[in-house]
């Protein structure tokens, strides 16, 4: 007897590669196979009443783009057509499909797949938004495109948690804008211990990783988050986060923060200057910004130290070792530790991808067995403080990735761990000390956990403010 569901299940089964595509079927499917089939589903003794031919068939018609049924329900009526993009059928009888990004995929690529006019991309592509917003593809991206056959009409893409990319015909052409959505800002306050590393304890207390590296970075030029950490110690934080309805979409600003390493408590608060300008200060109005930080590297461990002596690793010889390396994953981003001009960036012998900066009054760094270099890294280019400059990588003599890092004065080589760093910025002008007080009183009470912050009672842990 003819069995409509076992036969329903193998002609999915061919007509539906692996990674959801249509493929061609055998003759059975498209030829006899298939009226055969629809003759099953009416008669008396075929196994299936007329209600369940109904559901066969809509399931069917999501194979219409690979091959023509005897319909007993119509598949223009229906909203969602099938496995292949998940295309919609809109109202004005255009079609929209939300294409997933592949591996390797373009913009023409898509396009191709979709049988779009390829010609389209330049016109497209002349607008800034829609440059910006389509130039860069990553797997598993989503790309709601709307068209009319090869013509499109219209491309929407979430670009982040805020920003949406919007494509529109206009005439011959398109209109491109970027919308903001909106979102609410709430201030949470978290506090965890080390017991294992920083970023354990980061999760612990129910904070992300972008945010204990910017604790990191703040208390940079007071602690070596490299060598200075040690179990027991303890941070809390206060921060920004923002909220839609119930959805945590991201994590912002450092508001106030405190790191107590080795006994010893580090605190800072973030003001925004008069002139706009916003920096971290210690609760008494000390710049925590010193000319240099220490590592040029968030989180990473020394793997070589310092050694006028050191037995090179690969040469097998007495060889000065005239830096510090610092071990890390390849693609970890490598961060000027103060302003400065690049001297040189491109291949240095054993160094091997390598960039020196110049930071003035005879000091020089330079970073090498780098994987890659930070756009624009080239001779004469100006650096701040924190920006990213390359990646960590193998190039050159190395046994692995990691990050060669030098420090000298005049030419001299000096240890990068113990030489003494330029002097930082200037305080809170004495102009400001009022209103710096002013602004900075309220972020250290929810620092010492009283105010809103203790609402739900928590005394550790994490705890979120529900005013904006």
């Amino acid at each position: 007897m003819f069995k409509p569901r076992e036969f329903l299940r193998k002609a999915a089964a061919i007509a539906i590669t692996s990674n959801g595509r249509p493929r061609r079927l055998p003759w059975f499917a498209t030829g006899l196979g298939l009226p055969l089939f629809s003759l099953g589903l009416l008669a008396p003794n075929g196994g299936a009443s007329y209600h369940d031919a109904l559901r066969l068939d809509l399931a069917l018609s999501e194979l219409t783009p690979v091959f023509t049924l005897p319909l007993l329900f119509n598949s223009s009526d229906l909203v969602k057509a099938g496995e292949f993009g998940n295309p919609d059928i809109t109202a004005d009888g255009n079609r929209a499909v939300t294409v997933k990004v592949r591996r390797g995929d373009t913009l023409e690529r898509i396009f191709r797949r979709e049988n779009l006019d390829t010609a389209q991309i330049n016109v497209l592509m002349a607008l800034a938004p829609a440059r910006d917003g389509l130039r860069v593809l990553r797997p598993d991206d989503e790309i709601y495109v709307r068209h009319d056959g090869p013509t499109l009409l219209g491309i929407n893409r979430k670009m982040d948690a805020f920003h949406t990319l919007e494509v529109t015909r206009d005439g011959e052409g398109f209109a491109a804008r970027v919308t903001e959505l909106e979102f609410e800002t709430r201030q949470a306050r978290a506090s965890g211990e080390i017991r294992s590393s920083l970023f354990e304890a980061a999760a612990r207390a129910g904070v992300s990783d972008a945010t204990i590296m910017k604790l990191a970075a703040i208390f940079a030029s007071e602690i070596d988050f490299v060598l200075d950490l040690r179990e027991g110690d303890v941070f809390t934080v206060v921060y920004d986060e923002m909220w839609r309805d119930s959805d945590k979409l991201d994590e912002g600003n450092i508001l106030a923060a405190e790191f107590i390493n080795q006994g010893k408590a580090h605190r800072a608060v973030r003001y925004q200057g008069a002139d706009g300008r916003v920096s971290y200060y210690t609760p008494d109005g000390r710049s925590l910004r010193k000319a240099f930080v220490r590592v040029p590297l968030a989180i990473s461990r020394v793997s070589s130290d310092f050694n006028l002596r050191r037995a090179h690793p690969i040469l097998n010889t007495i060889r000065a070792h005239t830096g510090v390396d610092y071990a890390a994953p390849t693609g970890t981003p490598v961060r000027a530790p103060g302003d400065g001009k690049v001297a040189f960036s491109g291949r240095k012998g054993g160094y091997g991808n390598a960039i020196i900066l110049e930071h003035g009054n005879g000091i020089t760094t330079l970073y090498g067995h780098l994987s890659g270099f930070a756009r624009g890294m080239a001779a004469g280019r100006r650096v701040s403080q924190g920006d990213v400059i390359g990646f960590v990588g193998a190039t050159g003599l190395a046994t692995g990735p990691h990050l060669h890092y030098e420090y000298r004065i005049n030419g001299k080589y000096m240890n990068p761990r113990t030489v003494k760093l330029p002097e930082g910025s200037t305080p809170v002008d004495a102009s400001e000390r009022q209103r710096f007080n002013r602004m900075t009183a309220p972020l250290i009470e929810r620092l010492d956990g009283s105010g809103g912050m203790l609402a739900n009672g928590k005394a550790g842990g994490r705890a979120t403010d529900q005013s904006t």
